[in-house]
C-alpha cells in the first residue's frame, strides 16, 4: 500500500464515521446512515478525480474504499447505539478526515505535475467537498461556512506546509505527516477555543 492509498483509506474511514454521526443526529435509518457515510467519504475525491480527468475515479478503480466507508459507518452506528458520543465527536472526526483528504488531494495533483496553486485547490476540494455535501444533505449550514469555525484556513495552512517541505526536499512521508498534523491541530483548536477569522458585517439598512 502506498502512502497516498493509506491516507485515502484513513480519510475515507474517518469521513464515513462523520457522515454516520451526522445521520444519527438526524435519526436516519441504517440505509440512510450508509448512504450519507459513503457520500461523505467519497464526495471530495470524486470531484477531484472528475476535475483532473482521472478515470475511473478512485473508489471505482478500488472498491475497497467503499467497503471501508461502509465498515466505518456500521462500527460508528453500533458504537453510538451503546455509548453516547462526545459533544464534539462530529467536528473532531471531520477534522481528521479534512486533514487526511486535503494532503492526499494535494499529493495526487503534485504527482500529476500540476502547479502548486492547482495542488492547493485540488487539496482543498478533496478535503472540503465531502463534508459540504454531508451538511447539505442533512439540511445544516456547512461547517465550511460557519462563522465559528476555521475550516478552509486549516486546510490551506496544512497544504502550504506540505508543499513547502516538499520543495525543501523533505521526504514525502514526513512532509505529508506534517501537513496532516497542522490541519488537524488548527481545525481542532478552532473548535475547542472558538478561534475565528474576522467577518464582514453589513447593517440591514446599508445602502438605503
Amino acid at each position: 500500500m502506498t502512502l497516498v492509498q493509506f491516507f485515502t483509506l484513513a480519510g475515507v474511514a474517518v469521513f464515513a464515521a462523520s457522515g454516520a454521526l451526522a445521520a444519527g443526529r438526524r435519526a436516519l435509518d441504517p440505509i440512510g446512515v450508509l448512504v450519507l457515510a459513503i457520500v461523505t467519504a467519497t464526495g471530495g475525491g470524486t470531484l477531484r478525480d472528475v476535475l483532473m480527468d482521472r478515470h475511473p475515479v478512485f473508489w471505482i478503480s478500488d472498491p475497497s474504499f467503499i467497503a471501508a466507508s461502509m465498515a466505518a459507518a456500521i462500527i460508528t452506528w453500533l458504537w453510538v447505539r451503546r455509548f453516547a458520543p462526545p459533544d464534539r465527536a462530529l467536528q473532531y472526526a471531520d477534522a481528521l478526515g479534512l486533514a487526511f483528504f486535503s494532503i492526499t488531494g494535494a499529493r495526487i495533483a503534485q504527482d500529476a505535475g500540476l502547479s502548486p496553486f492547482i495542488c492547493i485547490i485540488m487539496g482543498a476540494l478533496t478535503g472540503c467537498a465531502g463534508g459540504l455535501i454531508r451538511d447539505v444533505l442533512v439540511a445544516e449550514v456547512p461547517l465550511i461556512f460557519r462563522q465559528s469555525e476555521l475550516y478552509v484556513t486549516a486546510c490551506l495552512a496544512g497544504i502550504g506546509v506540505y508543499l513547502l517541505l516538499s520543495f525543501l526536499g523533505l521526504r514525502p512521508e514526513a512532509a505529508s505527516t506534517a501537513g496532516i498534523v497542522i490541519i488537524a491541530l488548527i481545525r481542532i483548536a478552532s473548535v475547542r477555543w472558538k478561534i475565528t477569522l474576522p467577518v464582514l458585517r453589513i447593517p440591514p439598512d446599508a445602502g438605503g
